[in-house]
């Protein structure tokens, strides 16, 4: 499993790093991460548009699982059930949102392992036809050195950014209008945990980790968030608003 991993993810990333940090001017560390992370956010935008087309469908059948809720208030397990039928009815994969979190993993682990110490590059991860360049400058923007960790300012982009970008992609939550807790469905507690835990945990516990952390890992951090804002904003949203034409009842003649 590691040698796989190696394989796959971290060296051709760690190779794509060099040879972007190889081409820019004054080999600047700082740019190629910025430039790597547009790159891998690019190759896993189809994960983003599922993401975004689940959400859509969660949303388009909402009429049918408030039925649900109704007709099966008192059975919260045949409520469920129910629900998950359908789900699977719909093809609507709840936990789908999470995929593009999961997947950037290995991405943060890999660059964890390049920047644990220093960078200094291996020739013996580097590809033949990769051009090794002579010096590179870990200085981003003259004074953030990008191999050394505990970086408050980048930490603190970090979490900030990751609740602009889960802010933006999450759905609104809709308040519970009823007085009666009993009415109260295990899915709804189960969302509102969630969407307190996305919103809120998640970014102060990315702040946390990103602060032990190299600067570097942070760099990737924010610029992802930065550019997932930049997606919900521009790109999914044109999806949602074409998306909300179609589903829209045609006027009578």
């Amino acid at each position: 499993m590691i040698n796989f991993f190696k394989i796959i993810v971290f060296i051709p990333l760690y190779n794509l790093l060099v040879w972007l940090t190889a081409i820019l001017p004054g080999a600047d560390l700082g740019l190629a991460i910025i430039l790597l992370t547009i790159l891998v956010k690019i190759v896993i935008f189809p994960l983003y548009k599922t993401s975004v087309m689940t959400q859509i469908k969660m949303k388009a059948v909402e009429g049918e699982l408030k039925a649900i809720k109704e007709q099966n208030k008192d059975n919260l397990p045949e409520q469920s059930r129910l629900t998950m039928e359908l789900y699977k009815k719909e093809k609507i994969n709840p936990f789908s949102s999470f995929l593009v979190l999961l997947i950037q993993i290995p991405i943060i682990i890999s660059l964890f392992y390049v920047f644990r110490q220093s960078f200094t590059i291996d020739i013996n991860l580097v590809y033949s036809f990769i051009t090794i360049p002579n010096h590179i400058n870990t200085i981003f923007l003259g004074f953030v050195k990008l191999t050394v960790s505990h970086n408050y300012a980048l930490a603190f982009l970090t979490g900030v950014t990751q609740y602009l970008q889960v802010t933006l992609s999450l759905p609104k939550r809709e308040k519970n209008k009823s007085s009666d807790k009993k009415e109260v469905s295990f899915g709804q507690d189960l969302a509102k945990s969630m969407d307190f835990q996305m919103r809120y945990a998640m970014p102060v516990m990315t702040a946390v980790i990103a602060f032990t952390l190299p600067a570097a890992i942070s760099l990737y951090w924010v610029t992802s968030n930065v550019f997932s804002a930049i997606y919900e904003v521009v790109v999914i949203k044109k999806i949602k608003d074409q998306d909300a034409v179609l589903r829209a009842p045609k006027a009578s003649n």
